[in-house]
């Protein structure tokens, strides 16, 4: 009897590592990745602050102000972000961190359809992006099962929320993404 308990306890990991594997791998397919990207991925993902530098001055003045949205975010001024990130926008409407800290600010404020809608603009924008990091997969992948988590789809969310912990699980074991964890 204590042999049938282990043996299905194993039985079960394993399914649920095979069907992680499979999301993940159904999901770095869907933009363009290759698995072995994401296995040797366990480095930090690039944060706003990371990628000051590495375009052009246009592109730093908009993560300035996604970084003083993020702040505001984390003061507990939502108002005040969100103006941020439209500033965002405005200074530099191909900035896909703009996008992911709309769609991780509409999460948080409950609205999964605009997250969703900010995050499928994010995810084009890196995608679009030759030599992106990993960056947007751990956070994409993550935000993409707080909405689904937000749409009553706790399967199809749990699944998403082991392989984004399998990617990074110090940003994503608590399931919710902060402002500070992307600034």
């Amino acid at each position: 009897m204590r042999g049938c308990r282990t043996l299905k306890k194993s039985l079960n990991r394993f399914f649920l590592w095979t069907v992680a594997s499979l999301i993940v791998t159904s999901l770095a397919a869907c933009v363009g990745l290759e698995l072995g990207d994401l296995r040797d991925s366990r480095r930090e993902p690039l944060t706003v602050s990371a990628a000051i530098g590495r375009v052009d001055s246009t592109r730093d003045a908009s993560l300035r102000l996604v970084i003083e949205g993020l702040d505001e975010d984390t003061a507990g001024r939502p108002a005040r972000a969100l103006a941020s990130y439209q500033r965002a926008v405005r200074v530099d409407s191909t900035n896909p961190f703009a996008y992911l800290a709309l769609a991780r600010h509409h999460l948080e404020g409950g609205s999964p359809e605009e997250a969703s809608a900010f995050l499928d603009q994010a995810s084009s924008l890196f995608a679009s992006r030759p030599g992106r990091s990993h960056g947007v997969d751990v956070w994409g992948i993550g935000l993409r099962a707080g909405i689904d988590r937000q749409f009553g789809r706790h399967e199809r969310a749990n699944l998403r929320f082991d392989a984004a912990r399998e990617l990074s699980p110090e940003i994503w074991d608590d399931e919710r993404l902060s402002s500070a964890e992307l600034r």
